[in-house]
């Protein structure tokens, strides 16, 4: 028989994906497939249906790369097919991030779309702590989003990737996201301003300038395309912040440096941005030299994009293309380029913007309904008075216990002479009372234990760990609190105090003898004692050794 794949343990699963996902976005996919195969074997070992899942994602990947469409597509829908067996956390969103960015990257945008929506609601649950999945998340989402032309959110989900990497160690990520971040506010800016709103894209490019210092200032191994990337960001954010004379020479000498040793797309997307300086000079001064000179750089681009890949940065350059010809006065030239434009992107990509938005009104709804719904669960669980946990909430607590394990002490606290309270008084008196007496006991219990309110004036605490003379101690200190409380302000006819009763389970060292209670008999023992300390005269405290005579209230009857 031949033997399966060796079981590799998570946290070097972790660190093959972190591998991974670091070679997918460098532009030489080299590194990617060198990795892939082995990370499929591992994958395949483990057999939780989250790493089965990235073995069919980072296939699609592959598939993508070596241009296989049917592969891709199979890949993609294995792993959504799983994505219901994986649980609600950060890894998951990431996961769905990922293969939100393989759909964008080969234009099948409603399925981007559409995942993104999913990957977004993964971000925002309550798993959502700071990791390094959960950044990579926000990274991956924020890519997906910009390649879909949704600036905005992509913004946003880079702003939240790095809050996330200023939590954890890792400076190289942090040096990461505050790149992305600063290239994510100067493509929005660039947006704005070509819409004509200069003062909001100006504060954009000083965001993405101060971004860019930033992560310069960072002791990170940046790679050489990634100082090149943040150079070519700097320029841009200079500018789009109106600044155009002082961004020509830093764009000029990236460019230059990149066309002897730089990435195909990176020196498009060099070419692309210089391209737009120049065109702005070129509008600014009537320079015909220097349009001719962007229109230049934006052929080459367009052409890196195309054989990268990059579909939303060719539209660009095409459309940008045709642009730039009217500016010149060659309407024949920006017809073709135009038209071009037309024919990459038909209506696709605006049925793929108005179905985003009504999934993010279909996300509000659902985070709307998912709020409602922690209410009313919050509702059958919790006393409105008090804000305690209710009986139901103790009742359902009290069943997960296991008794025997380790010792367990639950009080029965009843308040001495409710009834007097209401009756002398009001009910809205009774009910500060309550109200006070919950908040002493919370105060004054030890950390760990457990109050809730039972019914009427009686509450419970519930004492993990304690046996009964520990238990006696601090319900001895909550019994002092309640009756040397300061009850002036409600005007009462007498002082409050509480009888409480005890009662402990011990535990039950393994293969010894002894019989282990359930919790409801504890209950009903922890009740008799609370009767017993009411005969004795009310305010004390009562186990099952010796009563122990408080002071006040001895000579009150039963």
């Amino acid at each position: 028989m031949t033997p399966g794949p060796a079981r590799v343990a998570p946290g070097a699963l972790q660190a093959v994906l972190w591998r991974l996902l670091d070679a997918s976005d460098r532009e030489d996919p080299a590194a990617f497939l060198a990795l892939v195969d082995a990370a499929g074997d591992a994958f395949a070992g483990n057999g939780e249906p989250t790493w089965t899942a990235w073995r069919h994602a980072t296939d699609a990947r592959r598939a993508m790369l070596d241009g296989d469409e049917d592969g891709r597509a199979a890949g993609v829908a294995a792993a959504r097919e799983l994505l219901d067996e994986c649980p609600v956390s950060s890894e998951t969103a990431l996961l769905v991030a990922y293969l939100a960015h393989i759909e964008m990257a080969t234009d099948h945008l409603d399925h981007a779309m559409l995942l993104s929506v999913d990957a977004s609601l993964l971000t925002d649950g309550p798993s959502a702590q700071p990791s390094r999945a959960l950044l990579q998340a926000h990274r991956w989402l924020s890519m997906t989003l910009s390649g879909l032309d949704l600036e905005e959110l992509a913004v946003a989900h880079a702003v939240r990737g790095f809050q996330v990497a200023a939590a954890l160690p890792d400076v190289g990520d942090r040096g990461r996201l505050l790149l992305l971040t600063a290239r994510q506010h100067v493509e929005l800016a660039q947006t704005l301003r070509r819409r004509g709103e200069t003062d909001r894209a100006a504060e954009l490019a000083r965001e993405a300038i101060a971004r860019a210092t930033e992560a310069r200032a960072l002791d990170w191994a940046a790679e050489q395309a990634e100082t090149d990337l943040l150079d070519v960001v700097h320029g841009w954010a200079l500018m789009c912040s109106g600044d155009l004379d002082a961004a020509v020479g830093p764009l000029r000498r990236v460019r230059r440096s990149l066309q002897r040793e730089g990435g195909l797309w990176l020196r498009g997307y060099t070419d692309q941005v210089l391209a737009r300086l120049l065109a702005a000079l070129a509008r600014r001064d009537g320079d015909t030299a220097v349009g001719e000179e962007a229109i230049d750089l934006l052929v080459d681009a367009s052409g890196a994009f195309a054989a990268t890949g990059d579909r939303r940065r060719y539209r660009q350059s095409l459309l940008e293309l045709g642009q730039d010809y009217a500016d010149l006065g060659r309407p024949a030239e920006a017809l073709h380029w135009l038209m071009a434009y037309r024919a990459d992107t038909g209506r696709s990509h605006a049925r793929g913007r108005q179905l985003w938005a009504e999934m993010f009104v279909r996300r509000s709804r659902l985070r709307e309904a998912e709020r409602q719904a922690a209410m009313l669960r919050r509702h059958a669980l919790e006393d409105p008075l008090t804000g305690l946990g209710n009986r139901r909430s103790a009742e359902r607590r009290l069943g997960a216990l296991r008794l025997g394990e380790e010792p367990l002490s639950l009080a029965v606290v009843d308040v001495d002479r409710f009834k007097e309270v209401n009756d002398d008084t009001s009910h809205t008196h009774g009910d500060a009372v309550l109200r006070r007496v919950a908040d002493l006991l919370r105060e004054h219990s030890r950390t760990g234990d457990e109050v809730y309110r039972w019914a009427g004036d009686e509450f419970l605490v519930v004492l993990p760990t304690a046996t009964e003379a520990q238990a006696v101690v601090v319900m001895e200190r909550l019994r002092t609190a309640v009756a040397e409380a300061d009850w002036t302000d409600l005007r009462l006819s007498g002082p409050v105090t509480v009888s409480i009763g005890v009662a402990t389970a011990p535990a039950v060292p393994d293969g010894q003898p002894g019989t282990v209670v359930g919790w409801r008999a504890l209950f009903d023992t922890a009740d008799l004692h609370l009767f017993s300390a009411k005969r004795l005269g009310r305010n004390r405290v009562r186990a099952h050794g010796p009563a122990d005579a408080a002071p006040a209230d001895r000579g009150a009857s039963a």
